[in-house]
């Protein structure tokens, strides 16, 4: 049986009616830039896509987790990209998809920046690249540092993450201690000049209101 097969067999009707749709990056970007951004409001999630679907909402992992789903749906390889940054930044998960030998990606974020790219990278590292620049912090830092190894998850069956009702801690875990390779070497990195002052604005915009504080 093929991965496709087994991950069919896994969802649900209606499941698989919404991956049916989504048989094209643009069709998938399209469905996770309906879903809110997962604030956590209640605490840490790592949601299946099951979950997502269901609830509707989704931070960088989860649409990333979808999105890989949905291309492993229609017979790709479901592929993830960790962008690593700096201890005070916050990581970023895409997925990868490729398109007559070059790569793209879809994203999930609040902001606009870090999201979806078109097909037009040789390399996945060239794709990586093209986040470097847009990744910064309030007061200039640059803060990408690694990026991984393409992370295929079909070394897992489909219900381990797919449908999966428990939180993915695991598969997280699995995915940031995967093969990284650096931005560049440290000599490079210390001398990093910081955003401009128009720059850092353009990032703070969102497209998700934050919740009101309880």
């Amino acid at each position: 049986m093929s991965y496709r097969d087994k991950l069919k067999a896994v969802l649900s009707p209606a499941e698989r009616t919404v991956f049916a749709k989504l048989n094209t990056p643009q069709r998938i970007q399209d469905y996770l830039d309906t879903l809110s951004i997962n604030f956590e409001t209640s605490g840490e999630t790592y949601m299946s896509p099951r979950r997502v679907m269901r609830e509707k909402t989704a931070h960088c992992f989860e649409g990333a987790l979808l999105a890989a789903a949905a291309f492993a749906y229609h017979g790709s390889k479901p592929l993830l990209l960790d962008l690593q940054t700096i201890d005070r930044d916050e990581d970023h998960v895409v997925a990868l998809f490729a398109e007559d030998g070059l790569w793209g990606a879809t994203s999930k974020t609040n902001h606009p920046i870090l999201r979806y790219r078109d097909p037009v990278y040789k390399t996945v590292r060239e794709l990586a690249m093209s986040y470097f620049h847009e990744y910064m912090m309030d007061d200039g830092t640059k803060s990408l540092r690694n990026f991984s190894k393409p992370f295929d998850l079909s070394k897992y069956v489909p219900a381990e993450w797919v449908t999966e009702e428990k939180e993915l801690d695991w598969l997280v875990d699995a995915l940031d201690t995967s093969k990284h390779f650096p931005i560049a070497p440290p000599n490079i990195i210390r001398k990093l000049r910081k955003a401009s002052p128009i720059e850092i604005k353009a990032i703070n915009n969102t497209e998700w209101p934050n919740p009101p504080s309880s």
